[in-house]
Formats: C-alpha cells, structure tokens, sequence
C-alpha cells in the first residue's frame, strides 16, 4: 500500500492546464478537475464549453463548484512540497538564477529546459514531462535563459539546424526559403562538429594568453625601468636646478656686497672730504670773527700785523673735488637679462606633456592682428575694429595700391613678422571654402600664383569639403571634426609654422624646415562668394591668456 507522502505526490494534484497545484480547484459535469480561473479561461476563449482532457461539450455552460475533497488533498500537497522545498538541491554552474516559467507565486530555481515548450521548469513542474508520453519525446536540457532566441524571428519556428554559409542557426522553413542552395546540417552535427575543435581552440588560446601575459610581463618591466630612468633623470634634473639655483643665488649676494662695498667706500670718502671741509669752514669763521673784532679796535700797528694772516686763502682747492658714485652694474644687468633669455629659450625646448599643455605653451606667445584694408580684395568688407572680413559678393570702389590683391577675395594683416614666434586664431565657422596661413611680404598680388612653398606661401585651407595643406602637390588633411577655429603659429627662427584645431587642441598640420629671409604676415583668403552659401566670415578671435 502506498503512504500517504507516496499518494500525495501524484501527478492527480496537478492542473492538466496551467500544470501547476490546483488553485480553488473544481470540477466538471464529466469528472475531471481544475483550477476554477483556468477551466474559466478557457471557455471564456472559446465558442463552447469542453473538457480540456475528454473534450466532452456542455450546453449549456454548467456551474461549477468546488472539489472540497481535491480542496484538502491540495492544501496537503503543498504542504508537503513546501517541507521539502526547505532542503534546496544543489544546482549546476551558471543555472541557479534561471527560474522556473510556471511557478505563479514564489518562484523556484528550473532544474530543466525544454526546446519544445520554450520554458523552463523547477522539480515538482518538470513532473509532468516525465510521466506523460506527450511529453516524453521534447527535448529537455540544463536550465537555459533567453530560450526565445532560439527560435527563428521569421517563422517562429524552432531553429534546429545551421547555415554553413551564413553561419546561422536557422529553422526548417529557412532552409527551404533563403538557404536553399547554402551548406545546411543539423544543429547537433555542428555542435559535434565544434566540439571536435575545441581542444586546437583551447590550445590557441592558452598560446594567445601566454603571448599576451609575456606582453603584460614585458610591458610592466618596461614601466618598472622606465619609473627608475624617470627617478634617475628627475634627481638629475632637480639637482641641476638646485645648482643653478644656489649659483644664482650665491651670485647674487655677491653682487649686492660689491654694491654694498662700494656704497661704503663712497660713503667713507664723502665723510673725509665732509670733515676736512667742516674744519676749513670753522677756520673761516674764526678769521671772519677776528677779523670784524679788529676793525673795531684802535690799534692800528695790530690790524696791520694781523690782517695778512687772516686774508691769507686755504691751501686747498676743492674745484674738483667730488664724490662719483661708482655703483652701476649695467653690463652685469644686460648679462643676466641675455641669461634670462636663454632660461626661457631651454624652458621652450623642454617637451609638453600633452597637445593641451602645447596650447598653452604657444598662446604665450599671441599677438593682436587686424586686417590690412589697403590689401583687401575689391568685394572684401572688413569691419570697423578691423578683427572681420566678409566676401560682400560684389566689387567695392577702392583705390589703386600696389599692395592690394586683385585676383583673389584675399587680404592680409597689418602687423608682419622678422623674428621670434606669434601666434594668433582665426574663426573659419560656418565657412564652406577658406584659406587661412601666412605669407612672405613679396608674395604675388596682382597675378593668379598658386599657393605654395615655393612661392613663399605656408597655408592650409578647406575646398571642395576636403582640408588641404598647400605646397607641392598638396598634402590632403583627414580630420576627425570640421574646423571651426584654426590657431596658427610660427616659430620665424627656426623655420615652423604649425595648425591646429583650438576646440579639441590637437595639431593638424606643420611645415618644418622653412628658411625666412623676410618679413612675413598673416594671410586670409575668404574663396569664392557662391551665391552666399560662403558668405560667413574670417575673424580674428581674441586669444585667451595663460596663467
């Protein structure tokens, strides 16, 4: 005789509908039971009332009561499930968070997956695709998530086999559709097929994880060295400047004793001279009182005996005598201000950590421009503070001068350059064709020469959607942005004049090598009118300061 834990783990406690414990379960006028919602739900879905288990029609649709005798079995049932549920069963890896599809309240972990049914199932669930030969032929697998990507998007249909060609899980209704002539085997095929690769694969990739942790290896001694050379030159570094420092330092005590010294000297002569010319004023006061008490006495013979005696001069003349301060130091001055100079040419050459760091380098070195009108191209108007030129797209009346450009829209800046560096921005925003750069002061104006080193021009621009950069043949830019704002800046004396974009701060373009002989100036070519599709501006831009 079975026990009582025996008879109530059948599967009669189970809805043949929702699978599930009966909930309020009752029965139909044919005998079988289930849950009132889901026998409710089915007929409510459908045109008459059958039994989902022996399809016998009612007519017309019964009432339904409740199975009190199912009711107690049930509530046992559960009971018992949830004593056992106390003891939860290990799970495989990776499968404890797939939950079961069917469980309604708290869900239980799935201990399988089935393909055909497209849902997974906790112990008590699965039960069903244990005992019931309907179920017996799916297929069931280790509890899976995402079992709706296993069927095909197209025909809904379960994907078991796979597309050589496209490498492709695809459905039967595929193959006999898009993969007619493709190389098709069955799902399991390949995964056997794949399986036999494994071991090559995992031997390739023990190799590329050997390769990479040596890299890893070679890449962290490389840092440990390159920390230690850092260190090393640091301390050099640091000890050069200390050096240098203590150096100026010591130079400059001794500069301020030997101005102190020599301002003692000075101070020691003029004292001299001030109490050697205090004792001869004293004396010519002495003769002056004697000499105003002899006039008043009678006796003549002692006037005349004494009066040569106080009339006699002093000795010595102090015509030229004078205290010259010999305290500057011009030429020391002149000396350390050259030293200064050569400070900031080194502090020049040490290199930026990064484009950032070289923005701000060059910016030091801005200069304020304006644009030149007597060299304006006839239909240029450039704005009243001189910072704005505008291809007005018609000719303006203007004077003849031979500096003034009368092929091109092009114009230059009225400051030049001979020596040391400059630097300056330039809006090109909303412009479809520019050119922007600097120029040498003899460049051609009057007659169509093309933009070049060779004729003393070092210019990028934008034409035609493409960033050039003009010499021979011209060097064509890939940027990642459009340019907006294009800072230039030009090292005269050593032959560099370098572009950059001044919203993301990266370098564009350099020429390198230039020999300057002469003057040169900011150059700005505004290109064709087009309708007014490039009648935007060229402006100057004020160059942010640097701290």
């Amino acid at each position: 005789m079975a026990t009582a834990s025996s008879l109530l783990s059948e599967e009669k406690f189970l809805c043949s509908v929702c699978l599930d414990v009966f909930t309020e379960p009752v029965s139909t006028p044919c005998g079988h039971s289930f849950c009132r919602a889901c026998i409710q739900k089915c007929w409510d879905n459908s045109d008459d009332c059958k039994c989902p288990l022996c399809n016998r029609t009612f007519s017309p649709r019964p009432e339904l009561q409740v199975n009190t005798f199912v009711c107690e079995l049930t509530a046992e049932f559960k009971a018992l499930v949830q004593v056992k549920a106390s003891t939860p069963e290990p799970q495989l890896p990776g499968t404890a968070d797939v939950l079961c599809d069917i469980c309604s309240d708290m869900k239980e972990n799935a201990v399988k997956s089935c393909l055909t049914c497209l849902a997974s199932f906790c112990k008590v669930h699965l039960e069903p695709h244990q005992r019931v030969a309907a179920f017996k032929s799916h297929t069931l697998l280790d509890p899976v998530k995402n079992l709706d990507d296993r069927m095909c998007k197209t025909h809904n249909k379960l994907t078991e086999l796979y597309c050589r060609t496209d490498q492709a899980c695809i459905c039967l209704k595929c193959f006999k559709t898009d993969h007619k002539s493709h190389n098709v085997v069955p799902l399991e095929e390949e995964y056997e097929a794949t399986l036999a690769k494994k071991d090559e694969t995992m031997a390739n990739i023990q190799k590329m994880i050997q390769s990479r942790s040596e890299k890893i290896a070679e890449i962290e001694n490389s840092v440990d060295v390159s920390q230690r050379e850092a260190e090393k030159e640091k301390e050099a570094s640091v000890q050069v400047f200390t050096d240098l420092i203590c150096s100026i330092q010591s130079s400059q005590a001794e500069l301020v004793e030997v101005i102190e010294e020599r301002l003692r000297a000075t101070k020691q002569k003029a004292e001299a001279f001030l109490t050697e010319l205090r004792m001869e004023v004293a004396e010519l006061e002495s003769r002056s009182s004697q000499l105003e008490q002899l006039s008043q006495s009678e006796d003549h013979h002692h006037f005349l005996q004494s009066f040569p005696t106080l009339c006699s001069p002093l000795n010595k003349d102090w015509t030229n005598t004078g205290v010259h301060s010999n305290l500057s130091l011009q030429g020391v001055r002149d000396e350390l201000t050259l030293l200064r100079q050569r400070v900031d040419e080194i502090k020049e050459e040490i290199p930026e950590i990064n484009e950032k760091d070289q923005m701000k380098r060059m910016r030091k070195h801005a200069v304020d421009l304006t644009f030149d009108p007597e060299t304006a191209f006839r239909n240029l108007v450039i704005s009243q503070d001189g910072k704005q030129v505008t291809n007005g797209g018609r000719d303006q009346k203007r004077p003849k001068n031979p500096k003034r450009f009368e092929i091109c829209p092009e114009v230059l800046a009225k400051e030049g350059f001979t020596t040391g560096k400059f630097y300056y921005e330039v809006q090109v925003k909303d412009k479809i064709g520019w050119i922007v750069g600097v120029v040498r002061e003899p460049v051609n104006r009057k007659e169509n020469t093309p933009l070049s080193v060779e004729n003393g021009c070092w210019t990028i621009g934008l034409h035609d959607g493409i960033y050039r950069a003009y010499r021979k043949p011209s060097v064509e830019l890939r940027l990642k942005e459009k340019l907006d704002n294009v800072g230039i800046f030009v090292d005269y004396n050593k032959g560099v004049v370098s572009f950059y974009d001044v919203n993301s701060k990266s370098h564009i373009y350099s020429f390198t090598g230039c020999h300057f002989r002469e003057k040169l100036y900011p150059y700005f070519c505004l290109e064709g009118y087009l309708n007014g599709a490039n009648s935007a501006p060229i402006i100057i831009t004020p160059v942010p300061q640097t701290h």
